[in-house]
């Protein structure tokens, strides 16, 4: 949970504009570069991640459910270097909610993981 002194739609930028989203999403030390971004219903984001020694990971979000400004739901997972998805590596299940909170508004997120062990990788490197 996060909490912002803005209004939802100003929020919600946060996830709709895909360089505010590569300001924050993902660790700091493997700062995402969007490559595609559509937060539609069955729309795609793809995503590479780049480390401190130059090391690239990828990565996918395949959005299940959406209504702007309220809430964002999708599956992300990891990719190979061509993009596609790694069927072989865990995915995890993203929900976003946006509420008003007082004169601003309060992001939840909620991640479902896999497992516990991937729960427990997955939260040492996400948000």
């Amino acid at each position: 949970m996060a909490e912002f002194d803005a209004p939802i739609e100003r929020v919600w930028q946060l996830w709709a504009d895909p360089r505010q989203l590569e300001r924050w999403w993902g660790p700091p030390t493997h700062p995402p570069t969007i490559e595609k971004h559509d937060l539609t219903v069955g729309g795609e984001v793809s995503y590479f991640m780049r480390g401190p020694g130059g090391e690239e990971s990828r990565g996918w979000w395949r959005v299940s459910s959406v209504n702007p400004p309220q809430w964002l739901e999708f599956r992300d997972g990891l990719a190979r270097q061509d993009g596609t998805p790694n069927a072989q590596m865990p995915t995890t299940d993203v929900q976003m909610r946006l509420l008003e909170h007082g004169s601003g508004t309060r992001m939840e997120l909620r991640f479902v993981f896999a497992s516990r062990a991937h729960g427990a990788a997955g939260a040492l490197g996400r948000v």
